[in-house]
């Protein structure tokens, strides 16, 4: 994924978050850049502080063990739930838990459509605010 399609789709969860109207969301300055741990968004609203790595792509995502590891150290850290954010191509947001990734041969995580089907929650579920959808 390109840098430039990252930073839109972290926009986009961005301005998801802040049209709740009970959550705010920020993208993390070091998140990629800076040897400290960072995740892409820090998001706070309803008691509640997630720390999320948000990955986009076609049909399925490697993400690198470090990344886990730093998301798991923020997180911890923080206060905040670690979660990966993950929207496939034409598909809406899910939110999976760093436990249901599986993990590659070379120690990567890795995380495919079915995996986000059987253990992702949405974007509705993660923040406990639902919206009538127009028909």
């Amino acid at each position: 994924m390109s840098k430039a399609k990252g930073s839109r789709t972290e926009r986009e969860l961005i301005s998801m978050f802040y049209d709740t109207g009970t959550h705010i969301a920020l993208r993390a300055a070091g998140s990629g850049s800076t040897p400290l741990p960072a995740p892409d968004l820090l998001v706070g609203g309803k008691g509640r502080v997630l720390a999320i790595e948000c990955k986009a792509g076609k049909d399925s995502r490697y993400i690198k063990k470090d990344q886990i590891e730093e998301l798991t150290e923020f997180s911890a850290r923080f206060g905040a739930e670690p979660w990966i954010g993950i929207r496939f191509d034409r598909s809406n947001w899910q939110f999976v838990k760093i436990e249901h990734l599986k993990i590659s041969k070379g120690g990567n995580y890795f995380i495919d459509k079915d995996i986000a089907a059987k253990n992702g929650i949405s974007f509705q579920e993660l923040t406990g605010v639902y919206k009538q959808e127009k028909l």
